[in-house]
């Protein structure tokens, strides 16, 4: 089965690969054009053709979609829009059926402004809730408390006309920031995790997991340097300041100790948090999943970035392992929030296909647990979304500087001839881009080359290899865009060296490698042993056996 690691036993999630769905965009039952529970249920022996381990589900419950599902008004609900409890339920047991562990977002960071506790809070500064969101007076001149901001523009401030108060968002107006000071505020959102455990879940996304808890003397963020100077490129005034106050607060670390001993009272569960830090992004991680009693792993936006080079990977790579002695970490190239890494990475005139598999291959390669988004084992591209078209809420504010998130949100193409790529027999929510179609799962399945057959093949080979699921990793020094290491363990030495750049590159074989046996990868750009050189066309990949 898919799923099946007999060597993981409890810790299947240490090395596991996960696919993250988005939820709206999978598959449409109904035909409203809008995925659904079932749709995902229907598509899950895709899912689980490809190698995985689990499924991420962002976010299905009951919301008023402001930010796409991300503003919860019921932490116990499924939204009608994708279903029932029922549809979950035959979720779970389906997806166990074919041996995938299911994982779902938890976003409890912020709340709906329609969920009930919030509806009660605002009204008044006396009531049983008053104190469950962070509320403050506002300054003598009648402006907000201080200078944080929204990371989706403006203050992270709203004024409520009722308590005569303001409150605070990190994200929109929409969803106000829960206070984690109120030890009722944690029980009650450790109460709706419970309820998730015992419908099957197996373990969490935790959405923005270090915005939790705010400086209770809401003290004022400090300005960056850079930006003062007005030379750090950002579209966001969020990136203007050091967010010391605001977020990654130590006392995050005392609720996540909660979380991980609820956790650890159902067998085998896992969960993996989300770090958005911009300036200590590996050093927070690395706080919340050491010890074994806070996060199993997390990931952050470090290789979700522009960046394409040897230099920033092994930086990201050894930051961790050298900040992080006993956590884990979850690596991936793209996700819900940022740019398709296909067409982030491919230089004009490159071909897509190939960067695609260059970038599971080395992907696979890391130490570490891997997330993979929907879509990209097809090597689908950004979209690119008319004005008119987009739901982001980001997109709408600040086109056309920031063109939002929708281009990588886009329906899941199933069927090239078929309606609306065989995603929903209604009109789509976000348009099915027509560059898709070509790409779609019925024309590479089963197509030699494909990068559909790459990613199975690739996955099945990390599968197969110890040393990839959770051996450890040693760099070597490699000149120009080179990236070679060393991955041992489970008996096995692997040698991995890529090419990032766009000419051929030559590596000399250590001396300390006498032997080495070469590998298969399923890439359009194989290298290959000269003697004691390893020959690298232009994103060239090599992999090899290192005899003891």
């Amino acid at each position: 089965m898919a799923g099946d690691n007999p060597e993981q036993g409890a810790e299947w999630w240490r090395g596991c690969v996960i696919y993250q769905v988005y939820p709206r965009s999978f598959q449409d039952t109904s035909g409203d054009g809008s995925g659904d529970l079932k749709g995902i249920a229907a598509r899950l022996a895709h899912i689980a053709s490809l190698g995985v381990d689990a499924v991420w589900l962002s976010p299905f419950f009951k919301s008023p979609m402001a930010d796409m599902g991300y503003d919860v008004s019921d932490y116990r609900d499924v939204d009608p829009m994708f279903g029932g409890i029922e549809d979950f339920d035959a979720l779970v047991a389906e997806a166990h059926r074919l041996g995938l562990k299911l994982i779902i977002d938890q976003v409890i960071s912020h709340s709906s402004d329609k969920h009930e506790w919030f509806v009660e809070s605002r009204t008044s500064r006396d009531n049983a809730k008053a104190d469950w969101y962070v509320w403050a007076d506002a300054r003598p001149d009648g402006n907000a408390p201080n200078n944080w901001l929204s990371v989706f523009g403006g203050p992270s401030w709203e004024w409520d006309a009722t308590r005569r108060q303001y409150y605070m968002h990190n994200f929109l107006a929409a969803q106000p920031d829960l206070n984690f000071h109120n030890a009722d505020v944690q029980d009650a959102l450790l109460d709706t995790v419970r309820f998730w455990l015992e419908r099957g879940v197996d373990g969490f996304r935790l959405d923005t997991v270090n915005y939790y808890v705010h400086d209770r003397w809401l003290r004022d963020n400090p300005p960056l340097a850079s930006s003062v100077a007005g030379t750090n490129g950002s579209t966001s005034t969020y990136a203007f300041q050091e967010h010391l106050f605001d977020k990654t607060r130590p006392e995050n670390l005392d609720f996540l100790k909660r979380f991980r001993a609820l956790l650890d009272e159902y067998p085998d569960r896992a969960a993996v948090g989300e770090v958005g830090d911009e300036e200590r992004s590996l050093q927070t991680l690395a706080a919340y999943v050491s010890g074994g009693d806070k996060l199993q792993m997390c990931y952050t936006f470090d290789l979700l970035s522009p960046q394409f080079s040897a230099a920033h990977i092994r930086g990201c790579v050894e930051a961790f392992e050298n900040a992080v002695a006993d956590g884990w970490v979850c690596w991936a190239f793209s996700n819900h929030d940022v740019v398709r890494h296909v067409s982030r990475w491919t230089r004009p005139g490159g071909n897509p296909d190939t960067v695609a598999k260059f970038a599971i291959a080395l992907l696979a390669c890391l130490r570490g647990s891997i997330c993979l988004y929907q879509g990209e084992e097809l090597g689908l591209e950004e979209a690119e979304l008319a004005y008119e078209d987009l739901r982001d809420p980001v997109g709408i504010r600040f086109w056309p500087g920031v063109k939002g998130r929708d281009g990588c949100r886009t329906p899941m193409v199933w069927q090239a001839d078929a309606e609306n790529a065989g995603f929903s027999t209604g009109k789509p929510w976000l348009p099915v881009p027509q560059a898709h179609r070509a790409r779609a799962v019925d024309v590479q399945d089963g197509q030699d080359g494909s990068v559909l057959s790459a990613y199975r093949s690739i996955l099945a080979l990390r599968k197969r290899h110890p040393a990839l699921i959770g051996g450890s990793i040693r760099f070597l020094d490699a000149e120009g865009d080179l990236l070679a290491f060393v991955r041992e363990g489970g008996g096995e030495r692997l040698l991995c060296v890529f090419n990032f750049a766009g000419e051929p590159a030559g590596w000399t074989l250590p001396s300390e490698f006498e032997r080495i046996e070469a590998i298969d990868l399923a890439v359009d750009a194989p290298g290959s042993l000269q003697e004691a050189v390893i020959a690298l066309p232009p994103l060239g990949c090599f992999l090899a056996r290192i005899a003891y």
